[in-house]
């Protein structure tokens, strides 16, 4: 198990001490490519919801993993559901009207991720012309 969450954790450490340092530092406020990349991890935080919120539940069988979260598995209720199990987002996975297997956090998040990934893209391209306005102006 070690050997395979070394090649996972490893890059994972080293890219949030790389992004952590500017923070740290109090740099952060004036780095473009620190919002970049800020938006490049909240988008596979937001990759990362939606394999969470995909995988819930993630048997064969809907009623045995009904029954593995301690729920009654109501058959009529899910075909007559059936296109709410099915689409893309919001993610459902329900056992009955009253139980979802995909945790409640995954849709918020992944209407939050993108949209703070958005605003970040939206920061790093500002301070990114301002700083290239900012240099026309002082060598002219």
């Amino acid at each position: 198990m070690a050997l395979v969450l070394v090649p996972v954790l490893l890059p994972l450490m080293v890219g949030l001490w790389f992004w952590s340092r500017p923070l740290l530092s109090g740099t952060w406020r004036h780095s473009p490519a620190w919002f970049a990349w800020s938006a490049v991890l909240l988008l596979l935080g937001a990759g990362v919801s939606y394999l969470a919120g995909s995988l819930a539940g993630a048997s064969l069988d809907p009623e045995e993993a009904c029954h593995g979260a301690g729920q009654t598995y109501d058959r009529a209720y899910r075909r007559a559901h059936f296109a709410e199990y099915t689409r893309w987002f919001p993610l459902h996975d329900r056992c009955h009207a009253g139980y979802d297997l995909v945790p409640a956090w995954v849709n918020p998040a992944l209407v939050a991720l993108p949209v703070l990934a958005l605003l970040c893209l939206a920061c790093a391209a500002g301070l990114g012309v301002g700083r290239r306005r900012g240099g026309r102006r002082s060598a002219s």
